[in-house]
C-alpha cells in the first residue's frame, strides 16, 4: 500500500519485522507474527512444514529431515506448530542417533570418525568444532591439505592461475 493511498489519519500496515520490534518495545497492540519452537538448540519457525522447518538446524538437510520424519512416523507436510513435546523429543533422539534409529549410514555427515571409528551425525556448533579440529590435525602433521589451508590456497586440486585471485596469498605478477 503506497502512502498516497492512505486516508487522512490512517497508519500504514506494519510488516512482520515491525511487529516483532513493536512487541519488543512493549506495545500491547503489536502481536508477534510467528511463534518459534526450539528443536536441537535451534529456533524453528512454527508456520512452516516440519520437513522444511527441520532444515533450519545446522547439519540437517532436506533429505535427512524427510528420513527422520519417516522413521518417526510423522507427515512432513504438517506444520511445526502441531508438534507435541513427545514428537519434538522423538525427532531430537532420531537426529542424535540416526543410524541406531534405522536411517542408513550414508545419510550421516561423519562416517567412520577419525577418533572413534563409528558413524556419527553432528549438528549445530559440533560441526564447526570438529571441522576446526580436523584442519588443525592436518596442519600439525604437515599434510598437504593442512599446508594449503594454512596458506589460504585451494585444497582440492583446483587451478590457481586464473581463479582464487582475491585471497591473501601473493598472486602471479603480470608481464
Amino acid at each position: 500500500m503506497a502512502k498516497k493511498d492512505l486516508k487522512k489519519g490512517e497508519v500504514p500496515k506494519q510488516g512482520a519485522k515491525d511487529d516483532v520490534k513493536a512487541a519488543a518495545k512493549g506495545r500491547p497492540d503489536a502481536k508477534l507474527a510467528k511463534n518459534i519452537i526450539r528443536i536441537k538448540g535451534t529456533d524453528v519457525v512454527s508456520d512452516k512444514a516440519v520437513g522444511i522447518g527441520l532444515t533450519a538446524i545446522t547439519g540437517v538437510d532436506y533429505n535427512l529431515s524427510r528420513a527422520v520424519l519417516y522413521v518417526a512416523g510423522m507427515d512432513h507436510n504438517n506444520k511445526v506448530e502441531t508438534l507435541t513435546e513427545k514428537d519434538i523429543e522423538k525427532i531430537e533422539n532420531i537426529i542424535d542417533n540416526p543410524v541406531k534409529s534405522g536411517i542408513p549410514s550414508w545419510y550421516v555427515n561423519r562416517r567412520n570418525d577419525y577418533v572413534s571409528g563409528e558413524d556419527r551425525h553432528l549438528t549445530g556448533s559440533d560441526i564447526r568444532l570438529m571441522l576446526r579440529d580436523d584442519i588443525n590435525r592436518l596442519r600439525k602433521i604437515r599434510a598437504y591439505r593442512g599446508i594449503r589451508h594454512e596458506l589460504g590456497l585451494p585444497v582440492r586440486g583446483q587451478r590457481t592461475k586464473s581463479s582464487f585471485r582475491k585471497s591473501g596469498v601473493a598472486s602471479r605478477k603480470k608481464k
